[in-house]
């Protein structure tokens, strides 16, 4: 008794702080997994660096300009103006201003730019992926919690009706009608049923930590979900496999990545090939300088910066003859990489068909145990129910009811299961062809 008053107050001071919260829809959960799930934000700022990625891939047009100053001090031998040599001290002082501008580059600048595109493109769909594994992974985590909540109540129910029955037999015992023997057998029993509700209670609480920990929330106390109304699960015809992977094939951000990485390695093969053309640069500046010698009185010091004011233009192209067969390796490495890049493609999609074969196949089998198991559950209750009626007249034993009891609630507990398994697997199947993963 004392274990069941725990429990019992467990429930309450939980159920207590639930209601202070308010229960969660599954979108509720996903909707809050998708904003502060750690490793959905990870995804999120992978975006965000191919972000500045392909900013910088596009900024590499623009030339480049930079600017120096420099102040050098010279003891002993200088040059003087009349362009001799003497033992003295001198200063120089310059100042400068150049740029440079990529003209051709053997298309490595457009190069840089697709790839930079392609990049982000990826990463979005690795986000999309990283989304929908979470929302997957709620799901599973909510219909747990459904199940196990049933499992509890199913478990509670049973405890009560054992003492309730307990209390009868005592009765019976103290009027002469049963020995103590039956008293024993029905304590055993309650101890029984206790244990198993301790045991379903502590089911559930594991279940609401692993979907609180998807959620990031810091305790699951005062957690509660929403109990859909599933008493009747559809069950119409399911599309085949095929038909649902055509769709699939389409949207799923897997394969998109995949199809990403393909292109991503043909291009890189355009790259790689830009080595063997030559580059092209266009640069230009201005100059100046101030100069100072301890023997001689210098020229003033604006005088001299307008006098050594310089500017220069030239163009500078650079064309590979012979890299050491650098160029034609790294060529090499990337069609290896293009074809590789194919298979993984390839394998993505047959993964991806696996995956609705065997969600098809799950949905398949929960629906027939879903019937088979509400057909079981009736035939268990209309056992009991007239095993009851035996025990009350005194024409079948405890043993007996409390077999029939268990049976029922047995089959009841898998009909629970099953109930909750065919709404899950026949909503996922529909969440492969693009649509939302709620009930």
């Amino acid at each position: 008794m004392r274990q069941l008053a725990i429990s019992a107050a467990l429930l309450l001071s939980c159920a207590a702080a639930w209601a202070q919260n308010g229960p969660w829809s599954l979108s509720d959960c996903i909707d809050y997994a998708l904003e502060h799930n750690i490793t959905v934000r990870q995804s999120a700022l992978a975006v965000e660096q191919r972000e500045v990625d392909l900013n910088t891939a596009q900024m590499s047009r623009l030339p480049s300009v930079s600017a120096s100053a420099s102040e050098n001090l010279s003891f002993g031998r200088g040059l003087t103006e009349d362009n001799t040599y003497s033992n003295s001290n001198t200063t120089s002082t310059s100042f400068s201003l150049g740029t440079n501008v990529p003209i051709f580059q053997g298309f490595e600048i457009n190069n840089n730019i697709k790839l930079g595109k392609l990049n982000l493109e990826a990463a979005t769909a690795d986000l999309e992926k990283a989304r929908d594994d979470i929302r997957v992974a709620v799901a599973q985590a909510y219909v747990q919690i459904l199940y196990n909540q049933e499992l509890l109540r199913v478990a509670h129910e049973q405890t009560v009706h054992d003492e309730e029955l307990l209390n009868q037999i005592q009765e019976r015992e103290r009027a002469g009608k049963v020995s103590a023997a039956e008293v024993s057998a029905q304590l055993a029993t309650v101890a029984q049923s206790r244990q198993s509700e301790i045991q379903a209670y502590g089911n559930l609480q594991l279940s609401i930590l692993d979907l609180t920990q998807l959620l990031e929330l810091e305790s699951p106390e005062g957690f509660e979900i929403v109990t859909p109304d599933v008493e009747n699960v559809d069950q119409t015809l399911l599309m085949l496999p095929e038909a649902i992977y055509a769709e699939a094939v389409e949207i799923k951000p897997a394969v998109e990545s995949a199809k990403i990485g393909v292109d991503y390695a043909q291009l890189n093969i355009a790259k790689a090939k830009g080595a063997y053309l030559p580059s092209l640069s266009l640069s230009g500046g201005l100059g100046t300088n101030y100069y100072t010698n301890s023997k001689v009185t210098p020229t003033p010091f604006w005088d001299q910066l307008s006098n050594n004011f310089s500017q220069y233009i030239g163009l500078s192209l650079n064309v590979p003859i012979f890299q050491k067969f650098s160029t034609r390796n790294q060529v090499r490495n990337a069609e290896i990489n293009y074809r590789g890049q194919q298979l993984n493609l390839e394998n993505v999609k047959k993964s991806l068909y696996k995956e609705i074969q065997q969600a098809y196949y799950n949905a398949q089998n929960a629906q027939a145990r879903y019937s088979g198991s509400k057909e079981s559950a009736e035939s268990a209750r209309q056992h009991y129910e007239l095993t009851e009626e035996k025990y009350s007249v005194g024409k079948a034993g405890i043993a007996d009811y409390n077999d029939a009891r268990n049976s029922w609630l047995r089959a009841e507990s898998e009909h629970i299961q099953a109930r909750y398994q065919c709404l899950y697997q026949t909503k996922l199947l529909d969440f492969y062809r693009g649509e939302a993963l709620n009930f």
